[in-house]
């Protein structure tokens, strides 16, 4: 295998690619990214046997196709410190990579590319299309209510709905639930699945191209999405996830518009002394006016105050500051619309109007 490529052309698939490959793996070959030099064209490949990243590059100069693994993270190392506007030179020595570009050589170790797995094909597939700003969004909305590492495998990803007219993300981690909603013409059936956490944040970096659509493939077992350059497949999480209508409040009676700037900074600097552990602060609520409370073990005391549209009687009810945050740093409009029932109810945040999203904290006990 030999060609020349531009660092350009080279750094942005390679960075995306080397993003899958996992940095400790009991497989080497899963820290290595697959180079493929076939018919004028690189593909580069990034596997940690979950989630699968394939580029493609278009070469001007090929001397010799081939295919052969090397180390991701390595060569994207090497790539992103040379300089602006180098050309780069691959060229297989028997089981090494020698790269040259300028004065500069590097020879990498190698490892054969029939050791490097591959997911399987997808079957049972319901391909359809949507906008890549779309599907962005409903990621974006709603990313940050998924669960880390619960033992409840399943909220450690995002559910995504499909049907023939819109497609909805869901996630939560049992004491906050984020829902988003657009229209879309998915497949006839509805469709349910859920997607694990990294394949989600892996996805929404190849959706740049706001104006351009992503082809999306769902089997019972994966997720494939490919946009011009890239296809991205995902394993599935295989469980039940929870049934998220039962979990957003109906009947609150308690209505208020804040300023959403303002509240978040209110709760920005009433969190500094809330409690490191359980970030709780006490939110009480009276006709005109919002208090945000918040002490610690240090017997340090924060109190703060704001205006909101709220007529109604007098409530208090304590919340995780951070959640309130997060919502609060993903609305995009001006106000922010709170809807309330009583202390041991759950709150529901949105957009005062035209919203597409929904976001569900739970109360704490203070």
């Amino acid at each position: 295998m030999k060609f020349v490529i531009s660092r350009e052309a080279l750094l942005r698939p390679l960075q995306l690619v080397a993003g899958v490959v996992e940095k400790r793996q009991t497989l080497p070959v899963l820290s290595n990214v697959l180079l493929d030099v076939k018919s004028q064209q690189l593909s580069l490949t990034g596997t940690d046997l979950e989630v699968e990243l394939v580029a493609r590059v278009a070469l001007e100069e090929v001397t010799a196709e081939g295919e052969i693994t090397v180390p991701g993270k390595k060569l994207m190392d090497i790539v992103r410190s040379l300089p602006d506007g180098s050309m780069i030179e691959f060229e297989q020595d028997e089981q090494r990579i020698n790269v040259r570009s300028g004065r500069s050589r590097f020879t990498l170790s190698s490892l054969p590319a029939t050791e490097f797995p591959n997911i399987e094909d997808i079957e049972g597939e319901q391909p359809f299309t949507v906008e890549q700003a779309k599907l962005r969004r409903v990621i974006d909305r709603v990313a940050f209510a998924m669960a880390q590492q619960d033992v409840r495998y399943y909220l450690n990803g995002m559910l995504l709905e499909v049907n023939a007219s819109s497609l909805r993300s869901v996630a939560t981690d049992g004491h906050r639930l984020a829902t988003c909603i657009v229209e879309a013409s998915g497949p006839e059936t509805q469709l349910q699945l859920i997607v694990p956490r990294k394949g989600i944040l892996e996805l929404s970096k190849l959706l740049t191209e706001p104006e351009d659509s992503v082809t999306l493939f769902l089997s019972p077992n994966h997720i494939r999405a490919e946009t011009g350059d890239f296809t991205f497949t995902s394993k599935l999480v295989d469980g039940k996830f929870p049934d998220y209508g039962r979990v957003i409040p109906k009947n609150g009676n308690k209505v208020i518009l804040a300023d959403r700037q303002e509240l978040r900074h209110v709760f920005q600097r009433t969190a500094i002394l809330s409690n490191e552990k359980y970030r709780g602060v006490r939110v009480l609520l009276n006709s005109g006016n919002l208090q945000v409370f918040a002490n610690n073990p240090e017997q340090e005391e924060a109190e703060e105050s704001i205006a909101v549209d709220y007529e109604g009687e007098s409530l208090e009810v304590g919340f995780n500051v951070s959640y309130l945050q997060d919502v609060l740093g993903v609305i995009d409009s001006d106000q922010a619309k709170i809807t309330l029932s009583d202390a041991n109810s759950s709150a529901l945040l949105e957009e005062p109007e035209n919203s597409d999203a929904l976001y569900v904290v739970m109360p704490m006990r203070l």
